[in-house]
């Protein structure tokens, strides 16, 4: 221990951090570098270490426990690299590159599981001990580790296959991005709260379902994918659309799912993108599972559960069908995210922008839209029908809505004619040209706060208009009270009273104090915001660093170490202490107490008690 205590205070603080977070080292009880250091070579702690190593990398390092033993770590009596190599070989019975054994046990020593040194390498005892201690629990021997070989090859897909998967893949792809633009574009219109406890409540989750279309189990996976995405985020306890996600709306469905692909290959663990990266176009089922079982021989039901988890997703949006990797899904795989979108864009339906208008108001497309003209008729009209063809409906609050958003009456109209395979009906036009008449007959905005207690104001010209709203017992929650110049006011800010107006269909339109017309979102953009939590890492290494006091403190304090585990085993050590002229004389001593830089301890040959100082001891050994 006090040769890693002392390697771990030699390291810089990036490295030193760096260490702390790779092994998982919880800040708690841990004062100094020799606390660190006991904490590191703890059987849990090497235990959760080497399940997440693989089975060549564990070789090495069971191999040089075995040739190291009896050997002081880091010394030249070490074996070296062509030394470990050589029993490789040996075990694997095929020849082992010294080169790969340098990568693995550099690999080890950042994990301060062992010490490589001038080409010689050598585990730690305790990691040694630990690694002798795997047949009891079922694990491989050094033996069975360098010699067992890998299962059979994971299934490649034939071509008859491929042409399947390629086509399950991309109905999944087409309905996973389809379901996740509702969802944003939900979210947009009205937030989803997230409950204390985590998850969305059941009110918002059947709402959501029923908008994307999906069973209420899905929500919460479309939920997730949608965040890993950053499309969505929590903010003020409520699911938002991000700016990303309304940038990601107005993208082709290619697109749309090439960003969804991403971020689930970003947030694979690299472990586990390790393993999918060696062959990318297979079958993922029980042999995928075998050999991760091979690979990771420690792994065990951790392991296993990442792959589940990550499987599930690659799922949901089409990188994998019924557990076998779909062509785009390859591509993501080998990190040819431009080869998936080609893939994936000559597979899924194509898009049209053409669309038929109804004298009914309803509006219908033949197949799939263009996500740009898809947003802009959702602006305009309601959704009626979310299969592959889609229907909207033209309402007079709709078209309220899309004037509020900035639209006019030629706009709307302009757009409609450039789409519309059967022209624009007298109805259409009349509804939009009329309500357009009446848009900002009712005008909503800010009071001044010199002159009113209120903060906003509605007015309008339209007396019979206003006493309709001061009487509308939807608006009362509203405290709207009759003020000067043809005008109500609220305690409430004008935005919430231009949505409750909107809301109950009135021809509303908000201003600002200037009296000039402004469009307003209904509900703010989340936005993806790091989590700014103190690093338990750095705070350790600074407590560490305060509380060295140097070589000689160093020194000291492991004497101390080593003299208070002797005392609370009740142990009889052998102390070799320097006397003046150099002479070196050995006790057999029982210690009782270290403090001041001093202990005292029972002489067990001379039967009387001693008191030395702990800058005289040169060495402290058990007793045999």
């Amino acid at each position: 221990m006090l040769t890693l205590a002392s390697r771990l205070r030699a390291l810089d603080d990036a490295t030193l951090r760096r260490t702390i977070d790779i092994r998982m080292v919880s800040a708690t009880g841990i004062r100094d570098f020799f606390d660190l250091a006991e904490a590191l070579l703890e059987p849990t702690a090497i235990q959760r270490v080497l399940a997440r190593l693989d089975r060549a990398t564990l070789a090495v390092l069971a191999v040089a426990g075995e040739l190291s033993q009896g050997t002081e770590v880091g010394t030249a009596a070490a074996p070296s690299l062509f030394d470990l190599a050589e029993r490789l070989s040996e075990l694997a019975g095929s020849p082992v590159d010294v080169a790969e054994v340098a990568g693995r046990a550099a690999e080890l020593d950042s994990l301060m599981l062992a010490r490589l040194t001038d080409g010689r390498f050598s585990s730690y005892p305790a990691v040694a001990a630990q690694l002798l201690t795997w047949p009891d629990l079922g694990l491989p021997t050094a033996l069975e580790l360098a010699s067992t070989p890998a299962p059979a090859a994971l299934a490649s897909v034939d071509t008859t296959d491929t042409r399947f998967t390629d086509r399950l893949a991309a109905e999944r792809a087409f309905a996973a991005v389809s379901s996740i633009a509702e969802l944003v574009t939900e979210l947009a219109r009205e937030p989803a709260r997230e409950l204390s406890r985590g998850g969305l409540g059941l009110p918002d989750t059947k709402r959501l379902a029923a908008v994307m279309g999906v069973e209420l189990e899905f929500v919460p996976s479309f939920v997730a994918t949608a965040a890993r995405a950053e499309l969505i985020a929590h903010s003020d306890g409520y699911w938002n659309e991000t700016e990303a996600g309304e940038a990601w709306l107005l993208e082709s469905t290619a697109r749309r799912w090439a960003t969804l692909a991403d971020a689930w290959h970003a947030a694979l663990p690299p472990d586990v993108r390790g393993i999918l990266a060696r062959r990318p176009g297979v079958s993922w089922g029980d042999v995928l599972r075998s050999f991760v079982a091979w690979l990771y021989p420690a792994g065990g039901q951790w392991m296993d559960d990442r792959v589940t988890e990550f499987a599930e997703d690659a799922e949901l949006i089409g990188i994998t069908a019924h557990q076998t990797t779909s062509p785009a899904g390859a591509s993501v795989l080998a990190g040819d995210l431009e080869a998936a979108v080609a893939t994936m864009a000559a597979a899924l339906p194509a898009t049209g922008g053409a669309v038929y208008l109804q004298n009914d108001l309803s509006i219908v497309s033949p197949g799939p839209l263009a996500p740009s003209i898809d947003s802009r008729l959702r602006g305009l009209a309601d959704v009626e029908s979310r299969e592959l063809a889609l229907s909207y409906r033209i309402t007079a609050n709709s078209v309220n809505r899309a004037l509020a958003a900035g639209e006019s009456a030629e706009s709307l109209l302009d757009f409609l004619r450039t789409v519309s395979l059967t022209g624009i009906p007298q109805p259409v036009d009349y509804l939009i040209r009329e309500s357009a008449a009446r848009y900002g007959r009712v005008r909503v905005g800010p009071t001044d706060p010199m002159e009113s207690p209120a903060q906003a104001y509605v007015q309008s010209d339209d007396a019979a208009l206003l006493s309709t709203i001061a009487v509308d017992q939807t608006l009362a929650s509203l405290g709207l009270v009759p003020a000067e110049g043809s005008r109500l006011t609220s305690r409430f800010p004008s935005d919430v009273i231009f949505w409750a107006l909107s809301d109950a269909r009135y021809p509303v339109a908000a201003e600002d104090a200037t009296h000039e017309i402004v469009h307003l979102r209904r509900h703010q953009l989340a936005r993806v915001v790091p989590v700014d939590a103190p690093d338990p890492a750095v705070t350790l290494v600074e407590r560490l660093r305060a509380a060295d006091g140097g070589e000689g403190q160093a020194a000291d304090a492991w004497l101390a170490r080593q003299l208070d585990l002797a005392i609370k085993a009740k142990q009889t050590v052998v102390v070799s202490i320097a006397m003046p002229g150099g002479v070196v004389v050995d006790y057999l001593l029982e210690p009782a107490s270290v403090g001041g830089g001093r202990f005292r301890a029972r002489d067990r040959r001379a039967d009387i008690e001693r008191t030395l100082p702990l800058s005289s001891i040169i060495s402290i050994t058990p007793a045999p």
